[in-house]
């Protein structure tokens, strides 16, 4: 029994070495370059988080972008995957966690890009009755995450809404980090924040369904969406979301470590 266990056990030790061996190669080669002048006029351009960060903030969201993009695969179905793309999809996965720095989002290896909208059998083609933006997958898809391509842009370049399909998504995997996606990330909130937290999505909620709030209806699907609506809410629109709702503001502030 003995012989077995070391027999299973060096193969996994040696693996596990590796493992940290291979990210820190990423990880520095990832440091030790810089993103493209292309890469940066998009972030300059169309991604507001980053805009105002300082010129030492930014070169920190630069270097993790290029880590995000050396651990995650990301793939295109029927539409060009362009450097644009990549740079909102990696924009999008820091934004949440900038305040993390040694975050990573440990279950997901493969992004999918899709051209536009699709079903739950992930067909996207007229008359398939396309209608979801990004979506975490599950069972078979666990580590996969699949986007639509024109909710992905259209998340960066409307300036005046409150939404971000790409942002939303990794607020779901954030959420799952602890094991479930239920709306109550363990891995952000301490303990003490729980129950105020449900009281303010039970608040909150009320006011949605009596058409006195400027959130998303759509988060009274569930907890896990609230939470996830929300953070787009609160990563889009700081200024107004602070005004709007000044006890959800003060607590994802707390959560995500970010003082917007």
């Amino acid at each position: 029994m003995e012989k077995l266990f070391i027999g299973i056990l060096v193969p996994l030790v040696i693996y596990g070495v590796y493992y940290l061996i291979k990210r820190t190669e990423e990880n520095q080669r990832a440091i030790k370059r810089v993103l493209s002048p292309e890469a940066k006029a998009i972030l300059a351009k169309d991604v507001h988080f980053y805009q105002q960060l300082s010129e030492e903030k930014k070169a920190e969201f630069e270097s993790r972008i290029l880590i995000f993009l050396d651990q995650v695969h990301i793939e295109a179905v029927e539409t060009e995957l362009t450097v644009k793309d990549s740079i909102f999809i990696a924009a999008s996965a820091i934004i949440p966690v900038f305040g993390f720095s040694e975050w990573r989002y440990k279950h997901l290896t493969n992004i999918i890009l899709y051209p536009s909208t699709f079903n739950g059998d992930y067909e996207f083609a007229e008359g398939k009755f396309p209608t979801i933006l990004g979506m975490v997958g599950d069972g078979a898809l666990n580590g996969q995450m699949l986007l639509s391509q024109k909710a992905l842009h259209e998340g960066f370049m409307n300036k005046q809404d409150k939404s971000n399909t790409a942002i939303h998504e990794f607020v779901h995997l954030i959420d799952k980090m602890d094991g479930s996606i239920d709306g109550i990330p363990s891995m952000l909130l301490a303990h003490g924040y729980t129950l105020p937290w449900l009281e303010l999505i039970r608040q909150e909620s009320l006011r949605i369904a009596a058409n006195k709030s400027d959130i998303n209806v759509y988060a009274l699907e569930n907890q896990a969406e609230f939470f996830a609506v929300v953070s787009e809410y609160f990563f889009e629109r700081p200024e107004l979301f602070k005004e709007k709702h000044a006890a959800l503001y003060t607590l994802l502030s707390e959560a995500f470590q970010q003082k917007l």
